[in-house]
Formats: C-alpha cells, structure tokens, sequence
C-alpha cells in the first residue's frame, strides 16, 4: 500500500488549480474501480466514493482544488528531511494532504463515504452546489491546519467588489513627472488565518508610497487571489515629488515620456484605499480568534475603470452584514458601483459527543490537544447548513504559510494526525 507522501506526491503532479476538474476526477475514477469503490460525480465536480452496499458512520471530506498563484501551475515538490514545499509556487497540501489520508484509507478498503469537494477556494463552490447522496451521521473535515487543534467552528465571509470610473483626461499644466512603482514577492499568506501576522499588504503599501507623493493614478493592479494577502502590486502614477521607497521590494522607475494630456483617476478612490482599515476590525476573546477582519485582496485597471476586492469574514453571521453593508455603503459614497458574491455562513461552535470522542482520542496521543475556532472559511458551514443533524468536526496537520510560495507541510504532522484519523474511523465504525 502506498504511503501518505507517496499518495501525496501522485496527486501533486494532476492540475488541480481551482476550475480544473477533469484530471482529479479521472484519477478517483480509476483508483475507486481498482480498489472496489462506486464513484459519483455531481454536476458541479464533487466526488463521492463508497462501497456499492455501504453501512458508513462517518463520511470524509476535502476540497480537492488549490490555489496557483500562476495559471495551470503543477507544483514541484522540494522535500528534504522533515518537510514538503514547493519550488515557486504553493505547494497545494491545502487541501491535499486530506485528500491523501481519505485515498489512504480506500487503500484499506474502509468502508466510510469519502466525499471530495472542487473549487473551495474560490468560493466553496462545490460545497454550495452539492448534489450527491450523503447518509452518514458524522462528518471529519481534514482541512484544517495546526495539529493538536480540533476545529468545532469557522468563520463566514462574503467578497465585495467595487467598480470605479471617475476618469478624466486633464492637460498636463504642472508638468508632472511619470513613475512605475512596483512591489514584489512579499511573503502573501491565507487572508483569513494570517490575517492577524502582521504581514504586509502590497495593495496597501503601494497606496500609501502613492499618497505620500501626492500622486495621481493612471494605471494600477495587485493582488493575485481574493483569499489572499496580496504579495505583488504595481502602478503608473504622475507627480511633482519623487516618490519614496518604503520596503527593499520596492522598486521606483522614472519614466522618461512627457506628456501634454494625463488621463487619471480622481483622488477620492486614493485616498478611501489610504485611509481604509485592512486587516482585523476586532478580536474574540472568548474563543481566543480574530471576530472581524477585511482584506484589500486585488486592484485591476481596465480600459475606464478600476476594480477593487475585498474580502470580509467574521465568527458570526451578523457582525458579517454589518462589515459588508458599511464597506459598501463607504465605497458607493465615492462613487463606486457595488456588489457582493462569495457569501458563505459561520459555523457557530458546537461541542457534541463526536468532538468529545475526537478529543479524548487526541489527547490519548496529544496531551495538548483541544477545541477551537478558525477565522477562516470551512466548507464544514454548509454542510452543517444542509445537513443539520451531522456532527462535525475538523482536523489537520500543521501547515504553514498556506496560499503563498512559502507553504510548507510537516512530514511528522502529516503521519502523526493520519495516526489519528485511522483511531477515529475504526473508533466510529
């Protein structure tokens, strides 16, 4: 049979970037004939894999997709002693290594139902559109990502994209200067689970190098995904002062072209993206997590307009429409059309005998282990949604950096929570 890793690295070499389908499909088609299993596919690319009588108690989930901050992008493994990476790209263990310890366990033949979501990371696409038969009691979601942490309670979030068009072409009296100030290869992470790191936003600081030059826009973009903190921005800007390099990934260029007319951008969207608070609005202290938190995740210049995106979580579903109706009431002040997509719920905490049985069965192996909350989104929310009497819980290993170039993945981890995982199957079974 083959190991977690050895399953691991199999999968890694499928594209699995969010909205590609086909070859994961292909690849649980065959290995479920192999090994005994019915294959389902739904019609928006969920995977359901069980034995054709099955008695399951316990029903396996993950998402199957990840984030390539590259179109197309097939991560290549960088291993060495103790860890997985990845050579210029996520290394995609968000979510599979889940998706391994679920394969691993139709290795064993077990008889559970093993249930693959697509397109979590675009908007937990998959989970929303679910339309396969799910009959058992308990549900282990393996997308969690800090061993020891028994996950009972997420965050919901909504992305709210904002379009603005106030452009005028002026003569360019002042003779303002032309610049091209980029940013690159900042550190990015999970804007959910990494929110409250510290790490920097290029959005923002590419904003704050332009309003502290008293500059005008005329071209800007930056960000790479909507669930992520922005690691490269860039913009074209005309100004009078020189502009001031804030971090050693920023580079200034003078462009060498005078112009008699500037088309620009008015100055109230520079100054709402300057003054906007990114980052968490407040803190639970109950559950020891960010409540609220809002990120500046893309910026694009199209041919007459600016987008911008956020994307805004909370612990509970009510402070989550009071964060997007004020965003979005603030942005239509200044003239942006608004509008919001993406929306998925909280999943308030719930402590049952199923979280109880997992974490008398973690502590048996993890004395450190306990319950906890995550502000993030988990699929877990809508399942919980359709499905009100199954009990839930999420488990994973520690994986750091998830949704950036530095995403890296424990080999200890990795075995000691499949250990686990293996307890609870056969446990509930």
């Amino acid at each position: 049979m083959p190991t977690i890793l050895d399953i691991f690295k199999d999968i890694t070499k499928l594209q699995r970037c969010s909205g590609n389908h086909s070859e994961f499909i292909a690849y649980m088609q065959n290995l479920s004939q192999k090994l005994g299993y019915i294959c389902l596919v739904d019609d928006v690319h969920n995977i359901l894999c069980k034995k054709e009588n099955s008695n399951a108690k316990i029903v396996f989930q993950s998402h199957y997709d990840i984030v390539c901050l590259k179109e197309n992008c097939v991560p290549e493994i960088i291993e060495d002693e103790y860890s997985l990476s990845a050579k210029d790209s996520t290394l995609g263990a968000d979510n599979g290594i889940g998706c391994s310890y679920m394969i691993a366990l139709m290795y064993e033949r077990f008889d559970g139902e093993f249930l693959f979501t697509s397109d979590e990371e675009i908007g937990l696409i998959g989970a929303n559109g679910l339309n396969l038969p799910i009959n058992a009691n308990f549900m282990l979601n393996l997308d969690s990502e800090e061993e020891g942490e028994i996950c009972i309670g997420c965050a919901g979030g909504v992305d709210i994209k904002a379009i603005f068009n106030n452009k005028k072409i002026v003569p360019n009296i002042d003779n303002l200067d032309l610049y091209e100030i980029s940013i690159s290869s900042l550190p990015g992470g999970h804007s959910g689970v990494d929110i409250d790191k510290n790490i920097p936003n290029a959005i923002k600081l590419l904003i704050q190098s332009i309003k502290g030059c008293d500059g005008k826009i005329l071209d800007i973009s930056g960000g790479e995904r909507i669930n992520s903190i922005p690691a490269n921005a860039k913009a074209i800007i005309a100004t009078k002062k020189q502009p001031k390099k804030l971090i050693d990934n920023m580079k200034i260029e003078k462009i060498d072209t005078k112009s008699e007319h500037l088309s620009i951008y008015d100055d109230t969207l520079l100054n709402y993206l300057y003054s906007f608070k990114n980052g968490v609005r407040e803190l639970n202290k109950e559950l020891n997590v960010v409540q609220d938190s809002i990120n500046l995740a893309l910026i694009k210049t199209n041919i007459d307009k600016i987008v911008i995106e956020f994307s805004a979580r909370s612990m509970n579903n009510e402070n989550l429409k009071n964060l997007k109706d004020s965003t979005k009431s603030d942005l239509e002040k200044i003239g942006c059309n608004v509008n919001t997509y993406g929306k998925y719920p909280a999943w308030n905490p719930d402590i049952n005998s199923f979280t109880d049985t997992i974490l008398n069965i973690y502590k048996n192996i993890n004395s450190k282990a306990s319950l906890r909350a995550i502000h993030a989104g988990l699929e877990c929310a809508i399942f919980k949604e359709k499905f009100p009497n199954l009990k839930i819980a999420s488990i994973g290993p520690t994986i750091k950096y998830p949704h950036s170039k530095k995403e890296i993945v424990y080999k200890d981890s990795i075995n000691n929570v499949f250990e686990i995982v293996k307890i609870i199957a056969y446990n509930l079974k």
